[in-house]
């Protein structure tokens, strides 16, 4: 986590550890890290139809230009997948983390895809599908205006639906 924070930031190239005993599974875990695009591991709520699995783990996600204080937006999904057919699931109230999907409920915005940064009430026609990892949310708030992303399977630490 720290190593994704520090990348992030675009402020460093190089990564040194100062542990004198890295064991290979750290090793192996910084290498995995994706320079360039920051990835967030999540856990999800539902059991996934095909569709709504491939907008969180397939797709490249871009925050919106005009950010929102209350959610970070992902748009595109709802151009590629506009014929898509939508159900809502698990309608509840939203908390900072917590992945939502667009029901076909919401028209024009089904399929988008919003990575809750502020508790709401949920109008009855969001999908709350998952959340990001406890030990990740505070990158959301690292999250800049036209910043690509990725979502990746959780490796399941705490016994996650996924």
């Amino acid at each position: 986590m720290q190593a994704k924070d520090l990348l992030n930031t675009g402020l460093i190239d190089d990564i040194i550890i100062s542990n004198c005993y890295a064991s290979e599974d750290e090793l192996s875990a910084l290498g995995e890290i994706n320079k360039d695009v920051l990835e967030l591991d999540v856990e999800t709520y539902v059991d996934l139809p095909k569709v709504e699995r491939d907008i969180l783990f397939e797709e490249l996600h871009i925050n919106r230009g005009d950010v929102s204080e209350y959610m970070i937006r992902s748009t595109q999904t709802r151009v590629k997948y506009k014929n898509y057919e939508f159900k809502l699931m698990n309608p509840i109230d939203m908390g900072k983390g917590h992945i939502v999907i667009e029901s076909s409920l919401y028209a024009h915005y089904a399929g988008e895809l919003h990575l809750v940064l502020k508790p709401m009430k949920n109008s009855g026609r969001s999908s709350v599908v998952g959340k990001i990892v406890d030990e990740e949310i505070f990158l959301l708030e690292h999250i800049k205006p036209w910043q690509k992303f990725r979502l990746n399977i959780s490796p399941c630490r705490r016994g996650c639906h996924v």
